[in-house]
C-alpha cells in the first residue's frame, strides 16, 4: 500500500506534468510570435490559445499549493535556492498575461506589447528551465534549511536545460499550430517544425548525457543492473515518439505531431522521476521526511480527490469547446 507522502508526491508531479505540456504549447507560441510573416498571422497565433491559456496555469498554482501545503520542508529548501529564477518566472507570466488584453485594445502601442507576450514567453520558460536544471543538479542542505549560496542555481548544466526548455516549448507550439491552422501559417509552422525538433532532441541529448554524471545514484540508475533494465524502456519509448514527429511533419499530418511532441515531454518528465524517485528534492531530502504529518496528507487528500476531478473536467470541456481550427475571422477579440 502507498504511503499517503507518496500519493500526493505523484498528485504534485502529476499537476506539474499537466502545467508543462498545457502551458508548454501557449508559451511556445509566444516564443514563435516573432517568426510570424504578418499581424493577421500573429493574431491567428494568439487566438488558438487565447481561450485556454488562464486555464492552464491553474495547474502551477495547484503544484506550487500542494508543495507548500503537504511538503513543507521541501518548499522551505526549494524557494530560497531558486528564488530568482522563479520570481523572473511569475514576473514574465504577469506581463505575458497582460499582453494578451492589452494588445487587442491598441493599435499604436500593438508592437509594444508583442514583445511583452514575446519576452514574457520566453523568460518564463527560459527560468523553468533553468530552475528543472539546478534541481536535478542538487540543492545543498544544512539541517533544515537551504544551505547554498544566492547564484547555485546558474551553472552550465542550468543554462542548458534552460535552453531545452525554450527549444521545446517552441517545438510544442509550432506543432500545436499545425494542429490548429490552416493555409501559409500552418506551412511556415510544419517548416518550422523541422530545425526546431532536431536542436530539442539534441539538447535533450546533451541533458540525458550529462545528467547521470551529476549524482552516482543518477548513474546507478540509468546504468546499473538491474535497474537500467526497466529505465531502458524510457529511451526505446522516446525513439518510437521521435519516429512519430517525423511520420507526422513528413506525411503532412495535422495532430500527430503535437501529439508525438507531448510524448517526447512526458517521457523525458518520466526519465527526471526516475533519477529522483525516492527524493522531492535531490540529492538527500526523501519524499518521506519532508512531508507533513499524515493526519494533514490525509485532510488535504480529501479535497484533492474533490478538486482534482472538477479541474480535470472543466479543463477538457474547455478544449472540447474550442476544438478544431482557427482563422483570421474568429478568435478572441
Amino acid at each position: 500500500m502507498f504511503e499517503l507522502s507518496t500519493i500526493w508526491a505523484g498528485i504534485i508531479a502529476f499537476a506539474v506534468l499537466t502545467f508543462v505540456v498545457l502551458d508548454g504549447f501557449d508559451l511556445g507560441v509566444g516564443i514563435l510570435f516573432p517568426f510570424a510573416r504578418s499581424h493577421d498571422h500573429r493574431d491567428v497565433m494568439m487566438n488558438t490559445v487565447a481561450p485556454v491559456w488562464d486555464g492552464n496555469e491553474t495547474w502551477l498554482v495547484m503544484g506550487g499549493g500542494g508543495l507548500f501545503a503537504v511538503f513543507p520542508l521541501a518548499y522551505a529548501i526549494v524557494m530560497p535556492a531558486l528564488y530568482m529564477p522563479i520570481l523572473l518566472m511569475l514576473l514574465a507570466l504577469v506581463f505575458r498575461g497582460v499582453a494578451f488584453e492589452f494588445r487587442w485594445r491598441t493599435e499604436r502601442w500593438r508592437g509594444v506589447w508583442d514583445i511583452a507576450f514575446i519576452g514574457g514567453s520566453a523568460l518564463a520558460a527560459f527560468c523553468q528551465g533553468i530552475a528543472l536544471g539546478a534541481l536535478v543538479q542538487g540543492i545543498e542542505v544544512d539541517g533544515r534549511a537551504y544551505g547554498g549560496g544566492w547564484w547555485d542555481w546558474l551553472t552550465g548544466f542550468s543554462i542548458l536545460t534552460g535552453a531545452a526548455v525554450v527549444l521545446g516549448y517552441a517545438l510544442l507550439g509550432s506543432t500545436w499550430l499545425v494542429m490548429k491552422t490552416d493555409g501559409p501559417l500552418q506551412a511556415q509552422m510544419r517548416a518550422l517544425s523541422w530545425p526546431l525538433g532536431v536542436a530539442t532532441l539534441a539538447c535533450i541529448g546533451a541533458v540525458s548525457l550529462a545528467t547521470p554524471f551529476l549524482d552516482p545514484v543518477y548513474f546507478e540508475r540509468w546504468f546499473t543492473l538491474p535497474s537500467a533494465l526497466y529505465s531502458a524502456a524510457v529511451p526505446v519509448l522516446l525513439a518510437a515518439a521521435v519516429w512519430r514527429l517525423y511520420r507526422g511533419l513528413s506525411g503532412n499530418a495535422d495532430m500527430e505531431p503535437f501529439l508525438a511532441t507531448l510524448a517526447i515531454f512526458v517521457l523525458c518528465f518520466i526519465g527526471i522521476g526516475i533519477s529522483f524517485y525516492p527524493n522531492i528534492v535531490p540529492p538527500n531530502l526523501s519524499i518521506a521526511a519532508a512531508a507533513a504529518p499524515d493526519e494533514s496528507l490525509l485532510f488535504t487528500l480529501v479535497g484533492a480527490a474533490v478538486l482534482l476531478p472538477l479541474i480535470l473536467a472543466y479543463t477538457a470541456y474547455a478544449y472540447w469547446v474550442f476544438r478544431g481550427k482557427v482563422d483570421a475571422k474568429t478568435g478572441y477579440h
